[in-house]
């Protein structure tokens, strides 16, 4: 083991010096406590290392030991329903034996090495086997079934396999020997390091759409799986909360929640609300395909730099074995804080507002890891991310803000106007956009409708102009305006009541399936084009008004249940009979 002793401290940031021989991203034990640190930075004999604990009362000459091993995290059965911290310390086992606070220099790995798993095989002696070869399975919750992988980067032969039964995770399951004759032993767990995408056969196009139930999100900017996302928003705009929507209702196998940086009341309640939550498909505790990443903002800052990797690395791990997974990261202004608060001590040059210049890059690192793949074992899985940004006083030119855009291809823009007027989700509409809506073509043609695009779009079309005629109206008023004019602006108020506007609290609200979006997309074109009909004949907006038609359908999204669809063909029928009657009144004044 190699040694170094002590010779500055800084914070989080040591230097130690001596004739130990340590490697860039090496993990180290620093001091008498044994923290945990990481070598970032080499010059001769002098190492630069970043702590990811309290270092408080650390003393010049303590030794620093070296593990020789980059950081990595121990991937196995058990992590899903579990909480880390960002180095992946279990935050429930440690509570445990050390209580509410966390004792510093504790060395606990995320895997409960005691409990016992039942494995069942499902190569034979002889198979042919190479990296991330699935060799047996356990159950790891009620819905997530854990397949063991061959770790090793090998070609080879199965010489030995354990028969079906309950093991350890840390026993001996399969045996390989590779053409040189060479034997390696699988267990239930690996190691991988967290800043290494683990590799892939191949990479697919993202064709089919990450299901969120959130009309503005599904509608008019969707995310693919394994896809990119990120969600800027000033104080108070909703991101936390419309990241714990798309984290409870999201079409993914699989949920991985980084709170990094966050208040520890926000995080307190994902822990309080989501095992509560029932997950629609499987009916089943949403905890049970869930992973926690819990790194509070009074948690060391080295660690909340880690966090995002810690997510990312857990996520590709259930990728290889063929599920669909998403990431929700909040925040990442929070983790670029940390870089820059990690790069001011090591008295780096400083790129716009003091963050390093290597920010773009680290952004491109993480969310370049997203994506559909098809492993060595034949699974097609992804990794979908949505990253939260918290640019201050919402500006959005910001450089954290400004350098994911780069990166990401789905941007939902939240407006602090729209927070504030109590419109939720408060996703801007007229700055937002979505990169796969071509790619998801075809996917809405085959699951909903072959007009669902060309009735977004002319959604659209109206919503713009409704922007540019209010820009009008500020200046000269709406009287002036035709009816045809004011009459885009009531559809429009409506729309937005009715179909932007949605309500997490709302037991039919929270959550809205794709079919039932396209149902009131295509209502509120209907009672638009029949309107813009009757006022193109003379009859006044405000009789069309009168009818109440928009009135209700600002409350159709209560009104009609989620798997009560043909209720929308009957007020469809209403409406027209209404306006034909209206039609039929004012024919004798035409």
């Amino acid at each position: 083991m190699q040694k170094k002793k002590i010779v500055q401290v800084n914070n989080s940031v040591i230097l130690a010096k001596g004739d130990g021989d340590f490697a860039m991203h090496d993990v180290v034990r620093v001091g008498n406590l044994k923290l945990l640190g990481e070598v970032i930075k080499i010059q001769k004999d002098i190492a630069t290392i970043q702590v990811y604990e309290n270092t408080t009362g650390l003393k010049i000459g303590e030794e620093v030991l070296g593990e020789e091993t980059p950081l990595s995290l121990v991937l196995g059965p058990g992590m899903i329903g579990n909480i880390f911290d960002g180095i992946q310390r279990p935050l429930q086992m440690l509570k445990k034996t050390t209580g509410d606070f966390m004792e510093r220099g504790v060395d606990q790995i995320g895997i409960d090495l005691s409990k016992i798993w039942h494995f069942v095989p499902s190569v034979q002696v002889g198979d042919k086997v190479r990296l991330n070869t699935i060799v047996g399975e356990v159950q790891e919750t009620q819905i997530i079934t854990n397949k063991i992988m061959c770790s090793f980067d090998i070609e080879g032969k199965i010489i030995e396999v354990m028969p079906e039964g309950d093991y350890k995770a840390e026993e001996v399951v399969a045996k390989v020997q590779t053409l040189d004759g060479e034997i390696f032993e699988i267990t239930m767990i690996q190691k991988w390091p967290v800043r290494m995408g683990r590799p892939y056969r191949e990479r697919l196009l993202a064709k089919e759409l990450l299901l969120t139930g959130q009309r503005v999100i599904d509608t008019f900017f969707p995310i693919a799986k394994g896809g990119t996302a990120m969600l800027p928003g000033g104080f108070g705009t909703g991101k936390t909360m419309l990241q714990h929507q798309l984290a409870k209702w999201a079409n993914s196998d699989i949920i991985v929640y980084i709170g990094c940086g966050e208040r520890g009341n926000e995080i307190t309640e994902v822990l309080e609300d989501f095992p509560k939550i029932m997950d629609p498909k499987t009916k089943k505790s949403l905890m049970e395909r869930t992973v926690l990443i819990a790194n509070t903002s009074n948690m060391p800052v080295a660690a909340r730099e880690a966090s995002i990797y810690t997510g990312i690395t857990i996520a590709e791990y259930y990728r290889d074995m063929g599920y669909h997974v998403a990431i929700m990261a909040d925040s990442t202004s929070r983790w670029a804080e940390a870089l820059r608060e990690i790069s001011g001590r090591l008295e780096e040059m400083p790129a716009e507002e003091g963050f390093p210049s290597y920010l773009p890059s680290r952004l491109s690192e993480f969310y370049g890891r997203a994506g559909v793949v098809k492993s060595w074992n034949g699974k097609v899985g992804s990794v979908s991310i949505i990253g939260a940004v918290s640019p201050q006083g919402s500006d959005f030119s910001e450089p954290v803000t400004q350098n994911t855009k780069r990166f990401v291809h789905t941007f939902w823009a939240l407006s602090r106007n729209l927070a504030y007027s109590r419109h939720y989700p408060a996703v801007d509409w007229n700055i937002s956009y979505s990169e796969y809506v071509g790619e998801l073509q075809n996917w809405y043609e085959e699951n909903v409708d072959i007009d669902f695009l060309d009735l977004r779009q002319a959604m659209l079309k109206i919503l713009e102009e409704e922007n540019n005629l209010l820009e009008i109206a500020r200046v000269i008023g709406q009287d002036v305006l035709s009816d045809s004019k004011k009459l885009i602006l009531q559809i429009s108020k409506s729309f937005r009541v009715g179909f932007l506007q949605q309500s997490a609290m709302h037991e039919i609200d929270t959550f809205v399936p794709v079919k039932k979006q396209y149902e009131m997309l295509k209502t509120i074109l209907m009672i638009y084009e029949k309107s813009l009909k009757l006022i193109e004949k003379g009859i006044p907006i405000s009789e069309i008004m009168n009818t109440g038609i928009l009135a209700e359908y600002e409350e159709l999204k209560f009104q009609i249940k989620n798997d009560e669809l043909e209720k929308f063909e009957e007020y469809h029928v209403s409406v027209k009979n209404r306006l034909k009657k209206l039609e039929e009144a004012y024919k004798p004044h035409i």
